[in-house]
C-alpha cells in the first residue's frame, strides 16, 4: 500500500476482520449490512472503508467471507509471521508474554528483555529473557520488526532508542512516558492508567447528565 490510511480506518478494518471470524463455519457470503450489524458501523462506512483497497464485493451479492478475510490479512501484513520483542518483564510484560492472541494474529514474541538479574536468563511462557543491553543486537540480527515496551517511564526513551538503532520497524509503547522515534518508524502509545481515567471521566460526566463529550 502506498496510500496513507487514517488510524481510525485501520481500527475499523480490524473490527471487520474480527467480525468475519465470528460468522458460522461454512458461511460463503456476507453483506456490508451484516458486517455493520456486528461492528456497530454503518453499511455505507463498511463499503467506503473497503473500497480504499479495491473492489472486493458485488452490489446485491456482498462479499466472499473467505476472500475478504484473506484480503484483510494481506492488508494487515499478517500473511507472514512478524517477530516481536518485549522489553520489561514486570506484571504487564509477563501477562503479554502469556497471551495467546498474538500468535493467532501472526505475531510471535521471540525474545524478552529486562534488567532484573532474577529474570534475565530465565524463560517466561516459553520466551527467553535476556538483558536489555542485548536488545539492539537482537533486533538487528534476528529479524525482529516490532517491539512492545513495558518499562518504567524513565527508561522508555533509552529502550526505544536502542530498538531504533537495531532497525525496529514499529513500537507499541505501554510506558507512561512520551517517547519519540525517527521518521519511518511507526509508534503507538497507550497508557492503561490514563485510559481507565478517561473511562471514569466519561462515566462521571454521563451520570451527571453531561454526556456531550
Amino acid at each position: 500500500m502506498h496510500k496513507r490510511v487514517p488510524d481510525v480506518v485501520v481500527l475499523r478494518l480490524a473490527a471487520y476482520r474480527r467480525a468475519l471470524r465470528e460468522f458460522p463455519a461454512g458461511s460463503e457470503r456476507v453483506s456490508s449490512g451484516a458486517l455493520a450489524a456486528r461492528t456497530g458501523y454503518s453499511a455505507a462506512q463498511v463499503r467506503k472503508d473497503l473500497s480504499l483497497f479495491g473492489q472486493f464485493g458485488q452490489p446485491g451479492v456482498g462479499y466472499s467471507v473467505v476472500a475478504l478475510e484473506r484480503e484483510l490479512v494481506r492488508i494487515f501484513g499478517l500473511d507472514r509471521e512478524r517477530r516481536v520483542a518485549l522489553v520489561g518483564v514486570g506484571n504487564l510484560g509477563s501477562a503479554l508474554l502469556a497471551y495467546n492472541g498474538f500468535r493467532e494474529a501472526g505475531l510471535r514474541i521471540v525474545a524478552a528483555f529486562d534488567v532484573d538479574p532474577r529474570k534475565v536468563g530465565g524463560v517466561i511462557a516459553g520466551v527467553p529473557v535476556r538483558h536489555v543491553d542485548e536488545l539492539e543486537g537482537a533486533v538487528a540480527g534476528e529479524n525482529i520488526e516490532l517491539a512492545m515496551i513495558t518499562v518504567p517511564a524513565a527508561a522508555a526513551q533509552g529502550v526505544v532508542d536502542a530498538a531504533v538503532r537495531g532497525g525496529i520497524k514499529g513500537v507499541l509503547n505501554f510506558a507512561p512516558a512520551v517517547v519519540r522515534v525517527p521518521e519511518g518508524v511507526m509508534l503507538r502509545s497507550t497508557h492503561l492508567g490514563a485510559e481507565l481515567e478517561r473511562l471514569s471521566c466519561l462515566v462521571n460526566l454521563s451520570l451527571a447528565g453531561r454526556d456531550e463529550l
